[in-house]
């Protein structure tokens, strides 16, 4: 099993093939970044326009379940994610409307302060808010995973601690590999995988060692440290794959409507578009290479079996439906 927790691709009939192609039994999507509840519902819309011209490549997925029928039918099942709380807007009404319409991931922050807590690139972090202690407790409720992929450290502690639900990283690397704001300290993943969470590996260039030069084995034997330290049960795949996006597309996930700047981010700055993927990992079907590249360092068919996607699917299994 292959499932994918996190890609925000240029989506198109050549991508959900090679979805097909590299065996991928489920993708996690971002459907929002900085939209509002109408906007991210036409997001929506245009997606059951993919599930309706392209039924033989990918289907919608709601549970766990739904990667079974994908995989018996050579198809991939594509779960909603949002990387930001912006789409309920400052109403918790809208997170179970959310969940009916198939969101199942949901960040607290997109890198600045939210009403909810506080994003990585902020100098001081406040921690879960009032608001945000009411919406994880009604994420919990539904089967609204909360995700702090782009949220501080005090801020992802907090939140671990105060979800009665296991939580997720859904993509970044350990900061001890890879010095970026943006990827966790190994506090900050402890808290998140004690409690059941799940811990997601990017293959972003900006949070990988060398960044695009990064190799197969670096990366893998990375991976290979993080395991033995917690556990192999905790951690999957969150590639963060931005295929075939054009440069305007990550000012608007920097930037979105909160500045009339461009906020190029952390290791950016001189490269204000899209960074280069490393040669071993491009689309879709590269991801046997990282399957290679993991058995290469010695773990088990059964241990890369989890992580490229046997973890994920218990944690759909136990998380996605409601209290």
């Amino acid at each position: 099993m292959r499932i994918d927790n996190l890609q925000y691709a240029k989506w198109s009939e050549k991508i959900f093939r090679q979805m097909q192609t590299g065996g991928m039994d489920a993708v996690h999507v971002t459907i929002a970044y900085h939209e509002n509840f109408r906007e991210t519902v036409l997001n929506i819309e245009q997606w059951n326009r993919w599930f309706e011209n392209y039924p033989e490549l990918i289907m919608m997925g709601k549970w766990a379940s739904d990667v079974d029928v994908a995989k018996s039918t050579n198809r991939t099942a594509i779960f909603f994610g949002l990387q930001n709380p912006s789409p309920i807007e400052d109403d918790i009404g809208l997170i179970e409307i959310l969940h009916t319409l198939g969101v199942r991931f949901m960040q607290l922050t997109y890198n600045n302060q939210s009403l909810l807590a506080t994003g990585c690139y902020e100098s001081h972090d406040t921690g879960i808010t009032r608001m945000g202690r009411q919406v994880i407790s009604e994420m919990n409720r539904v089967g609204l995973v909360v995700d702090m992929s782009h949220s501080a450290d005090r801020s992802t502690i907090e939140a671990a601690e105060l979800s009665e639900r296991p939580i997720t990283i859904t993509h970044a690397n350990p900061h001890s590999w890879a010095p970026a704001l943006r990827n966790k300290k190994d506090d900050v993943i402890r808290a998140v995988v004690q409690n059941g969470g799940m811990f997601g590996f990017s293959l972003y260039p900006h949070h990988l060692k060398d960044k695009s030069n990064c190799t197969l084995q670096s990366f893998c034997e990375m991976v290979a440290r993080l395991v033995d330290k917690f556990g192999v049960e905790h951690f999957g795949i969150g590639s963060d794959l931005c295929q075939d996006q054009p440069d305007n597309v990550v000012e608007w996930m920097r930037v979105g409507r909160w500045s009339k700047d461009i906020d190029y981010g952390e290791g950016s700055a001189l490269n204000p578009g899209f960074p280069d993927a490393p040669e071993w990992f491009c689309d879709n079907t590269d991801f046997i290479n990282i399957e290679s590249g993991l058995q290469s360092t010695g773990m088990s068919p059964e241990e890369v079996s989890s992580i490229m996607g046997g973890n994920w699917y218990r944690f759909y299994k136990n998380n996605f439906v409601g209290r």
